[in-house]
């Protein structure tokens, strides 16, 4: 298929960075979000991560151009055209089968719906839209102008041209597309987590402070980021998530999420976006 046109639902971290890669990549790039607000961040915070890139010679093309392919809507209607829709919103089943639902009315037959789930069955959210054959998952890493992988998803019914066609659109926006099968929380987010959720314990029963876990596992492990403050950076509300999701999936204890996780995410810190996690911040 002859993609030219991608749509982003979700303009909080993980949107905008997918934002960011596709248009650098040279598609036009629909960014949605219920909120004007926050794709004026996005604006913001992309332009700033391209400035970075071309300071450091890591793009040479004129930074406004690659702006100049995003266009922000808060409405779902903008993506009627687009080619491919990746949906990165908050990882939450019911959220996003509503969202494929309405994306499954709203475009083309043609189109490929992708989800950037960190954790939830493809093969369940394929099953809310007509065209399950032309849904998968394209499961990105934070931070995405950085990371070079890209999860791809097939849902029991995934057709190989979809996954030939975002395998191939993968490439173009530099990721390598490695293909994983449709089990909770897939291959990287299975064995980090439960590290992470481990950390959490540690430092709930006080065996170490939080910036010594986190240099012991970058001293000791090799680390480029310790545990904690990689929670931090994923958010702790999608720690917790994909937590539950692998406790529900297994029905085994050592998924269960540690106390001190649940308790932060109810008490609003979660991490990066909102100023504090098991660190203190600056508010993106």
């Amino acid at each position: 298929m002859n993609i030219e046109s991608v749509g982003v639902i979700g303009a909080g971290q993980m949107g905008r960075g997918i934002a960011q890669v596709m248009a650098q990549a040279g598609f036009q790039v629909t960014l949605v979000d219920l909120s004007a607000p926050a794709l004026d961040n996005a604006m913001n915070v992309i332009s700033k991560s391209l400035q970075k890139l071309s300071e450091k010679g890591k793009i040479t093309e004129d930074t406004s151009l690659i702006t100049g392919r995003i266009s922000c809507f808060t409405g779902m209607q903008k993506l009627a055209d687009c080619g491919l829709v990746i949906e990165a919103a908050t990882e939450n089943e019911a959220v996003k089968k509503s969202i494929f639902q309405q994306l499954d009315e709203i475009c083309a037959d043609t189109t490929i719906l992708a989800s950037n789930t960190s954790s939830l069955s493809i093969t369940r959210l394929a099953a809310a839209t007509q065209r399950p054959d032309k849904v998968i998952g394209m499961h990105f890493m934070n931070p995405v102008p950085l990371m070079a992988l890209v999860e791809t998803i097939n849902g029991l019914q995934t057709s190989e041209e979809t996954t030939k066609t975002v395998v191939a659109i993968a490439e173009k926006a530099g990721k390598v597309a490695i293909p994983v099968k449709d089990k909770a929380a897939f291959v990287l987010n299975r064995v980090l987590l439960p590290m992470i959720n481990e950390a959490v314990f540690i430092l709930e029963e006080d065996c170490a402070e939080a910036a010594q876990i986190d240099e012991i596992m970058k001293l000791g492990a090799a680390h480029p980021i310790g545990p904690l403050a990689l929670a931090d950076l994923i958010g702790l509300d999608t720690c917790l998530s994909i937590m539950e999701v692998l406790y529900e999936n297994f029905s085994d204890s050592k998924y269960r999420p540690a106390p001190l996780l649940r308790q932060m995410v109810d008490a609003g810190y979660l991490g990066r976006k909102t100023g504090r996690g098991f660190y203190h911040y600056e508010p993106m």
